[in-house]
């Protein structure tokens, strides 16, 4: 079976023989930017991938779960831009902060519907073990600069390296959702994205007491 229609960028898009879960993952991937990730059933994403409703099937249980495997991918993705970004810290901590928030926020603007899936679909982690551990992996990165940044500031002002991370990932995540999207969905703003976050991001750290010269020597314990 073929199905030559195309997608709303002229690209072609449906099943070709083999490959009816990833035609119908890009089926999803294009219903959720089309119509949002509760815009579309399960028979909708078959008719968009050209196939018969009851051939999603054979690969899914129901339209929750082929949601699933869109978040699984998109996290899996996201954790790789981030820990790109990140690149362990260098070549150092602050530096590779604000890398870490531009790919946060480009990300969501070039993967919409994945970032979609991954953050408004309703799907839990526990969906999946897989799911899970790729959502695991991408604050992994967070916590891990958080703990870096944590470092840096007066030992008596050191907050749980968790709670750092939670923080920024809310202040990332509201930037993103709000600001940053590449979609119909993104507010105007009178600066970019990316300098509200870093603005953002630079009162936490200072009302944490991060030193202005974060490359000096960690202060000591005692």
């Amino acid at each position: 079976m073929r199905w030559t229609k195309h997608d709303r960028d002229g690209h072609p898009r449906g099943y070709h023989h083999g490959n009816l879960k990833e035609a119908l993952v890009r089926a999803a991937l294009e219903l959720i930017a089309e119509k949002g990730p509760w815009g579309f059933t399960f028979a909708d994403a078959a008719r968009w991938a050209g196939v018969s409703p009851a051939a999603p099937y054979r690969h899914f249980r129901d339209r929750d779960e082929l949601l699933s495997d869109v978040a699984r991918r998109g996290f899996e993705q996201f954790a790789g831009a981030l820990g790109k970004a990140w690149d362990a810290g260098r070549p150092d901590p602050f530096a590779a902060f604000e890398r870490l928030g531009k790919a946060y926020l480009a990300f969501a603007r070039n993967e919409p519907a994945y970032y979609s899936a991954m953050f408004e679909a309703g799907i839990p982690l526990d969906t999946s073990a897989e799911l899970r551990e790729a959502g695991d992996r991408a604050f992994a990165v967070l916590r891990a600069a958080s703990e870096q940044l944590i470092a840096r500031m007066p030992p008596q002002n050191r907050p749980p390296a968790l709670m750092m991370a939670l923080h920024i990932w809310a202040l990332s995540h509201g930037v993103a959702s709000l600001f940053g999207r590449g979609d119909s969905a993104r507010r105007a703003l009178p600066m970019s994205a990316e300098e509200l976050l870093e603005a953002g991001v630079l009162v936490y750290l200072r009302g944490l007491g991060l030193p202005e010269d974060v490359n000096a020597e960690p202060p000591r314990r005692g």
